[in-house]
């Protein structure tokens, strides 16, 4: 008995070992908190960032080109916004004091003032000018901005020429040339109403028709007076519709000039409502003082009156000259058809190629950006302005800028006319066509 008790006893004790040897400890959990960051710190380290960021903008802004200092100031005012909305969320004394040292003091003198001195390649990515460029653009300028108060008349030119070419807001304007925001705004349009006032005759529709026939004589087109087309201003919104825009209608000579402009037309209008309300089809068919001039005696005796060429969505006259369609493809283009339409289609690209330089010049007016609706009303003003700075700058053999490929205005956007059709244009058309395909049989 006492064998088989101590054998019974051994049995229990091996029992409780197995049960106690299949329980694991538990090991201490590890504190997650001791590996995260503390948020003061984190914040601390964005503050010192964000003022090393604006200090190096402070001692190197003449350096930078305008696109990069603009850049970074967007990147500092978005980061002080986003801390200042962070720290709203904590307690005062929980937060260490200063976070950071303090940014450094501004320079005695504005960016302006100290950029005056710069080569002119500086001015050139500043101001898309010339030093030179500028000061007689200021001299022509000038009597109508002495009227801005506080405002010296060459920093209210450069900040509105700034702003054009930038598409700068008014803050970042105002921080550069030591101004107001009001200012800031006060001078730009002030310096558009001047433009518009000042130099409204660089359209030279009809001041300089000889020079621009001539010019389209170099491309074997005789007595040709321009080429029509339209370019779109995006509008946010749906005031004008879905993708609504204002659109500009403009002439173009062969050097990329713009003879005419009129602009601030709803997307909604067809184009041949807003040709026949246009001062140009005005001046041609009831004053009657465009296209005026002599006709031109072809190889065949035919005459061939003054005109400009148009895309298919404007109506063929006798004055304005659109390419040949064909509503039954199967049909196919003769060889004097054939030579219009291709002389007319490089043609038509002049127009294209203007509005593409024109925005990359001035990025106010660029593709990518999209007007507010309440502001709509001035963009015409703003148009017009940077027109007519593009030709007062080819006057002045400034360099062209390249064309920006995102820019070229899209082709077909709008629909064949499809109203009546004038007789006499037909024969004006088929005669300047013969004459096309035996010059280009020549070459």
């Amino acid at each position: 008995m006492v064998a088989g008790g101590d054998g019974g006893n051994t049995s229990r004790k091996g029992r409780i070992r197995r049960r106690n040897s299949g329980v694991r400890k538990r090991k201490p959990k590890k504190s997650h908190n001791l590996n995260r960051p503390n948020p003061q710190n984190l914040i601390a380290i964005i503050s010192q960032v964000n003022n090393t960021a604006l200090s190096f903008l402070s001692q190197h802004d003449l350096t930078l080109l305008p696109s990069q200092s603009l850049s970074l100031e967007s990147l500092i005012s978005s980061t002080s916004r986003s801390l200042s909305s962070i720290l709203s969320h904590f307690p005062k004394h929980s937060l260490p004091l200063p976070l950071s040292p303090p940014p450094p003091p501004p320079p005695p003198e504005s960016w302006f003032r100290r950029f005056l001195s710069s080569s002119d390649s500086q001015w050139l990515h500043s101001f898309r000018m010339s030093k030179q460029s500028f000061h007689t653009l200021l001299d022509l300028l000038s009597p109508s901005l002495n009227s801005i108060p506080q405002i010296a008349p060459d920093c209210a030119l450069a900040a509105a020429i700034f702003r054009l070419a930038h598409a700068a807001s008014y803050a970042a304007v105002a921080r550069r040339f030591g101004i107001t925001h009001a200012d800031a705004c006060r001078a730009f349009f002030t310096v558009c109403k001047a433009v518009n006032e000042n130099l409204g005759h660089l359209f030279e529709l009809r001041t300089d028709s000889e020079r621009v026939v001539v010019g389209f004589g170099f491309s074997s087109l005789p007595n040709c007076f321009g080429v029509l087309g339209f370019a779109k201003f995006a509008i946010d919104g749906e005031f004008f519709g879905k993708n609504g825009c204002l659109m500009a209608q403009a002439l173009v000579d062969s050097e990329g000039r713009f003879l005419d402009v009129s602009a601030g037309w709803p997307s909604t209008m067809k184009p041949e409502t807003i040709l026949r309300q246009s001062k140009l089809y005005l001046g041609v068919e009831d004053s009657k003082e465009l296209l005026q001039g002599p006709c031109y005696k072809l190889g065949d005796d035919r005459l061939i009156p003054q005109y400009i060429l148009g895309d298919s969505c404007f109506p063929l006259l006798p004055w304005l000259l659109t390419p040949y369609n064909r509503v039954n493809e199967e049909d196919s283009f003769s060889s004097a058809e054939r030579a219009f339409n291709c002389a007319h289609s490089n043609a038509m690209s002049l127009v294209g190629d203007a509005f593409a330089r024109l925005r990359a010049r001035w990025k106010l007016l660029s593709v990518s950006r999209k007007w507010k609706q309440e502001c709509a009303e001035f963009l015409p003003f703003v148009i017009v302005t940077g027109c007519l700075l593009h030709n007062f700058l080819v006057r002045c053999n400034e360099p062209m800028p390249d064309k920006d490929v995102s820019c070229l205005e899209k082709e077909g956007d709008f629909v064949a006319f499809d109203g009546s059709v004038d007789e006499s244009a037909l024969s004006i058309r088929d005669a300047l066509a013969l004459h096309l395909s035996r010059v280009s049989h020549r070459k």
